[in-house]
Parts: structure tokens; C-alpha cells; sequence
């Protein structure tokens, strides 16, 4: 047992995190690792690779990203300001950087030297974000409201040009609420979404791969060579009918033998057919909890900061989940997001962990702030 009295970083840490927060991330690891070796042998087999290559790797970026997570979730707010400032700027310039000399992983340069910089642009924006409209509403002479705007499209047009229109998307959404959160008026609600939607119309329009996914989405065409042109969410959508409530038994399912990315973009059909309906919908249950007990601690907070930061970042792991089992059971058009802690990629694991260190950070139980105000004095007569 740690004594409150000893006063250290890592006592005052472990009396002060959300234990219930970081149970449900512990859990949400483990279960990511156990759904890992279900999902990606047959993947590693085709690639010619060792049978457990993905979840061996899998377990050597777990040790950094748990580094990275007990790091940040030690910081201060103005430290996790600082940090976010820090890893803002250096992903940014790596996004940038991709453009001109990342490699090319179909159709799109979202790598460099085997990291995904837009992964870690994430959280880092979240709170910068936060930090922009915290500061406005604190202060009048600093324009908090503008400097949110103008982060806005310096971060999504290096994105718009890798092209990554999922990630462009889900920052634009968390972007959205945050300003809806500081008190946007309606008339910049209808203004912004209506910009938001012909943003997306032009990118059905003129983008091609946007345009086919849409289409295959809509109205699936015709096989081609045999293969159906939206093969992996058809198969996908197949593999929760054929596990059921109970599933197939682990190691038994069929599925991921046919599907590209059934260890990444389509683990949770996986997860359908091998452990049934049932464990789905404890894992959304997972996730979902992690959001609303994040989004209850933001109402709580008394610091802005800290509650838009706690709030934007749940918002940008929530939405990211949703997306991905939204794609699975063939809701949404595919849009290559992993889902968070269980689906493998190095960059993800890390830049989530990052993001859930940040959170741990912001939701840390503090004393109440004092605001002290300046009472000033007019000068007095003298008495006798």
C-alpha cells in the first residue's frame, strides 16, 4: 500500500488517477492482445512470415506505448500544454514531410522511415485546441477562438494531400464540438456544416478512390473477375452472421483466412465470428464507458482546460472506435481506421497511448483553484 503521507510523483500518481479510467484502458490492452493472436497468424502465414511475427511486434510496441501513457499521464496541465506544443509541431512537419518523401501504400504517403505522423498530430492538436479555447474564455486579450480556427486547416491540409480523408474527418468532427462546446453561435453551426458537407460532396466529386467507395457503399456493383468490389465489408458482414452469439470458438474462424487486413482495419469481424455477438458488444460496452466516464469528468472539471482537453481527446478515441465497428458491420464506407488498443500497428498503439496519457493527465483529482482577485483601495481621508 502507498502511504498518503509519502509524498513522490508516483504517490501522488497513483491517489490521484482515475482508477476506474485507466482499469478500463488496462483491460481494453489485454483483451487487444488476446484478440491479436485470433486475428493476425493467418495474415503473418500468407506474408510468409513467422505464424505469431504480428503479435510478437505487437507485444515489443506495448513496452514503449505503456512508457509513453505512465509519462504523460504524470504531467501537469501545463506540462501536458508544453508536451502537446512539442509533438504538435514536430508531426505536423512530418506530415508535411511525407508529402514530398514518404512512401506510397496505396495511392496514399501517410509513412515515413515506418511511422504514421498523423497518428501522433492527433491528441497533440486535440489539445492544443483546448488550450486555444481555454486560454479566450480566460483571458480577453488573447484571441483563443481565432488561433482554434487557424490550427484548424494548418492541420488538415497536409492530411487532404497525403490523402487521408478519415483522419481529416474525425479531427474535423472532434474540431467541431470543442467549438460548439466554447459556445459557437447557431448561425457558425449551419455555416460550418454546411461547408462540411460540400467539402465532402467535392470529394466524392473529384477524388477517386472517395468517389468508388462511396459507390460500392451505396449501391454494391457488380463482381468483378468474381470478387465483389467491396469484398472485405460483404465478408466482413458475413463473418457476424456466422459466429453468432457465441461464436465459433477461438482459432476457428474462417474469415480471417480470406481478409487482407483482418489484423487491422477488420479485427473486430474477427472478434464476431471467433467469440460471438456477445463479446462484441461487451467490447463496444468497453469503449463506450471509457467515453462517457471521460465526458462526465470534463462536466465536473472546474479547469477549462482540462475539461475540453478531457472531452475533445474521449471524443477522438470514441469516434475513432465507432468508426471502425461502424465499417465492420458494413454502416459506413471503408475508411482504414484501426480500432483503438486492439487492432495492431505500432504508430496507433503509441499515439493512443499518448492520447490516453494526456487524458489520465487532465482527469487527475486536484485541489480546487483559487482565483484570487485584485480588490483596489481608494485612498482614504485621514481621520483626526
Amino acid at each position: 500500500m502507498i502511504s498518503r503521507a509519502e509524498r513522490t510523483p508516483f504517490s501522488d500518481w497513483a491517489w490521484t488517477i482515475d482508477r476506474w479510467l485507466l482499469a478500463a484502458i488496462a483491460l481494453l490492452i489485454i483483451s487487444g492482445l488476446v484478440f491479436a493472436m485470433a486475428g493476425s497468424p493467418p495474415v503473418a502465414e500468407r506474408l510468409h512470415l513467422a505464424t505469431f511475427h504480428f503479435v510478437n511486434r505487437q507485444v515489443a510496441y506495448l513496452f514503449p506505448a505503456l512508457a509513453v501513457m505512465l509519462a504523460a499521464s504524470l504531467l501537469s496541465p501545463r506540462h501536458v500544454r508544453r508536451a502537446a506544443l512539442v509533438i504538435f509541431l514536430l508531426s505536423l512537419g512530418l506530415v508535411i514531410a511525407t508529402l514530398f518523401f514518404g512512401q506510397e501504400v496505396k495511392g496514399a504517403r501517410r509513412w515515413l522511415f515506418g511511422v504514421q505522423p498523423s497518428e501522433f498530430l492527433k491528441p497533440a492538436f486535440v489539445v492544443m485546441v483546448a488550450w486555444a479555447f481555454s486560454e479566450g474564455a480566460r483571458r480577453k486579450d488573447v484571441p483563443g477562438t481565432l488561433i482554434a480556427v487557424l490550427l484548424f486547416p494548418l492541420t488538415i491540409t497536409p492530411l487532404v494531400l497525403q490523402p487521408d480523408f478519415g483522419q481529416t474527418m474525425l479531427i474535423t468532427i472532434v474540431w467541431g464540438a470543442l467549438f460548439f462546446m466554447a459556445g459557437l453561435h447557431l448561425v457558425w453551426v449551419v455555416g460550418l456544416g454546411g461547408l462540411a458537407g460540400a467539402a465532402a460532396l467535392l470529394a466524392y466529386r473529384f477524388v477517386p478512390h472517395v468517389h468508388a467507395r462511396i459507390e460500392a457503399f451505396l449501391e454494391p456493383p457488380a463482381p468483378v473477375a468474381g470478387v465483389p468490389t467491396n469484398f472485405q465489408s460483404e465478408t466482413a458482414l458475413e463473418s457476424f452472421i456466422a459466429g453468432s452469439w457465441f461464436g465459433k470458438g477461438p482459432g476457428e474462424g474462417t474469415v480471417k483466412r480470406i481478409l487482407p487486413d483482418s489484423h487491422t482495419d477488420f479485427i473486430f469481424a474477427v472478434i464476431g465470428e471467433e467469440f460471438g455477438v456477445i463479446i462484441c458488444i461487451a467490447l463496444a460496452l468497453l469503449f463506450a464507458f471509457i467515453v462517457v466516464r471521460g465526458l462526465f469528468s470534463a462536466a465536473r472539471n472546474e479547469d477549462p482546460f482540462c475539461r475540453f482537453a478531457t472531452a475533445g481527446l474521449v471524443m477522438l478515441f470514441g469516434l475513432q472506435s465507432l468508426i471502425n465497428m461502424a465499417v465492420n458491420v458494413h454502416l459506413m464506407p471503408a475508411k482504414g481506421m484501426t480500432l483503438p488498443f486492439v487492432s495492431y500497428g505500432g504508430s496507433s498503439l503509441i499515439s493512443l497511448s499518448l492520447g490516453m496519457g494526456f487524458l489520465l493527465a487532465v482527469t487527475r483529482k486536484r485541489p480546487r483553484t483559487r482565483i484570487l482577485t485584485e480588490t483596489r483601495f481608494q485612498p482614504q481621508p485621514a481621520v483626526g
